[in-house]
């Protein structure tokens, strides 16, 4: 088994990974994206460079294999978008009433994994990093889109009732979509099976899934769900807007966190 060690970007070379695992997930193993430009295979917007931006990296031995990126507030991006955050989920759901004293929103994005290693010590150990660096710059909350896996309307709206029905939903935060450009009339990758919305319209939601993104957030780390999902045409999936409290997060999660965090890397 590979030796697994975290690193917060402090280089060139560091960022350059990041943005190549990114590319490698979303637009080479997912084909999420189209051609990047000059062919040059980098996954980046202009959140990337900014230096309220984090990335955390997961490394096997020398191999980068993980990442995800933590946006905190930036108030030059507030003041050009007229927002009040300066994140990039506001540019797609109102999110005016996420505030209160002593409250530090912050959003993960990008969050992604190469497929050799989705199923291994590789998802906590990239969640760890990230909780650990949320924590050293005073962040209490997150605020993500997660990937509902499917790019399936009805689907979507499926699976926020089967979240509703699993009491995931957030009893203090309310977000309201701002845009969700319009998703395939024939989707090509949906959630449910036809006999799973039957009995969905019928009332009956018990036994059916949550993708495992969202379950993960709502479970090991105590995410709720804040508004109705929204259609990502970039990367032609549904996302399902959440906050996640960290001192909300389970005191199991914690712990394995600290375990894993000992080694995390500045650099």
């Amino acid at each position: 088994m590979a030796t697994l060690t975290c690193h917060i970007a402090a280089t060139q070379r560091q960022l350059d990974d990041a943005l190549r695992v990114r590319w490698k997930v979303f637009g080479e193993e997912l084909e999420l994206l189209g051609r990047t430009p000059h062919g040059v295979p980098r996954e980046n917007n202009g959140f990337d460079t900014l230096a309220t931006t984090a990335h955390v990296i997961v490394y096997a031995e020398d191999v980068p294999v993980a990442t995800a990126r933590l946006l905190l507030p930036n108030p030059e991006v507030a003041r050009a978008t007229g927002h009040r955050l300066g994140i990039d989920l506001e540019s797609k759901v109102d999110l005016t009433d996420l505030a209160g004293p002593g409250l530090v929103f912050a959003e993960t994005t990008r969050f992604c994994i190469l497929k050799d290693w989705r199923h291994s010590a590789v998802l906590m150990r990239l969640h760890a990093g990230l909780y650990q660096e949320s924590r050293l710059r005073g962040v209490t909350h997150w605020i993500a889109s997660a990937n509902t896996e499917t790019d399936s309307a009805e689907d979507a709206r499926l699976l926020h009732q089967v979240a509703a029905h699993q009491g995931l939903l957030s009893t203090r935060w309310r977000a309201r979509t701002l845009v969700s450009p319009p998703s395939p009339e024939v989707p090509t990758a949906p959630l449910y099976t036809p006999e799973e919305r039957a009995r969905a319209h019928q009332g009956h939601l018990e036994g059916l899934r949550l993708p495992r993104v969202l379950s993960l957030f709502s479970g090991k780390l105590g995410a709720r769900f804040i508004a109705e999902p929204l259609y990502d045409a970039g990367f032609r999936r549904f996302s399902l807007p959440l906050v996640a409290a960290l001192d909300a997060t389970p005191a199991s999660t914690r712990a394995l966190f600290d375990k894993l965090t000992a080694r995390t890397s500045r650099g």
